[in-house]
């Protein structure tokens, strides 16, 4: 007699939406990242940039006087730096990374699979993201070691600013590839909002030394919420009201870049 054998069936249970759309963007973020590192020329800038421009600014504060603002060159320095990764890391890179997948069909590709739109655009960010971050964790922490500032004195403040930061900055990012049609071009497409964030935002100078009109003005500028959490996140020093103007201008931004790219983002090539 022969006997038959009963099939075992796989009891493990699957995956949640949840589980699986992590899955998919950390396979997305893991191919972006191979990506990255082989492209030399964008790591070599995303790494040296931001410590050249730094090391401008350190000069510039210098010639500054910033009695009265409350800050050290070191200080305005250091956090300034963390603004200029997150202009540089995160938002040029990521639009020459959003014109690049576009324009090499690769966004079309990925649309015909069970990835989401959402998700997509994540896995993309995700690499300058982790870049950004690490760059800002070296800061803070030179900044204990080397220039003897202390540790944050709100790290609530210094998180959220960043949290805001890189969100926003993905945002824009995404919604300047809109009006960037090459690789090439986005060098120019990205200067607008670079040169504004540098010298209106107060990351090359610290808003304090402005008249108080115009740094009002100032102030409704896209980065210029994510500096003030983040300058007075680690350096303390900040009424409530700052605060909340803080909050309310990153977040309208964050809200206006991602209705941009919901709106009008394109996924064939413009070419």
């Amino acid at each position: 007699m022969t006997g038959t054998t009963t099939p075992v069936r796989d009891r493990t249970p699957a995956p949640g939406p949840a589980a699986a759309a992590a899955r998919r963007l950390t396979a997305l973020g893991r191919a972006e990242l191979i990506l990255l590192v082989r492209n030399r020329t964008a790591i070599v800038v995303a790494l040296l940039l931001p410590l050249v421009m730094i090391f401008a600014m350190r000069s510039s504060l210098d010639q500054l006087d910033l009695g009265g603002t409350g800050l050290t060159v070191a200080g305005a320095t250091l956090t300034g730096g963390i603004g200029m990764v997150l202009v540089q890391v995160v938002y040029m890179n990521l639009v020459s990374a959003y014109v690049a997948r576009r324009e090499e069909l690769v966004l079309k590709r990925l649309r015909t699979g069970e990835i989401s739109d959402r998700e997509i655009l994540l896995g993309t960010a995700l690499p300058s993201v982790a870049l950004a971050l690490a760059q800002c964790v070296v800061l803070v922490v030179a900044g204990a070691i080397a220039f003897d500032l202390s540790a944050p004195h709100r790290p609530d403040l210094l998180v959220a600013g960043l949290l805001l930061g890189f969100v926003l900055m993905s945002a824009l990012a995404a919604a300047t590839a809109v009006l960037t049609r090459t690789v090439q071009s986005s060098q120019l497409t990205t200067l607008p909002l670079f040169f504004v964030s540098l010298f209106g935002s107060g990351i090359f100078v610290p808003l304090a030394v402005f008249p108080d009109r115009l740094a009002s003005v100032l102030e409704l500028l896209p980065m210029t919420g994510v500096m003030t959490l983040v300058r007075h996140g680690w350096l303390g020093g900040v009424a409530g009201g700052e605060l909340v103007t803080a909050g309310v201008t990153g977040l309208a931004w964050t809200v206006f870049g991602v209705f941009a790219v919901r709106r009008w983002f394109r996924w064939d090539p413009r070419g």
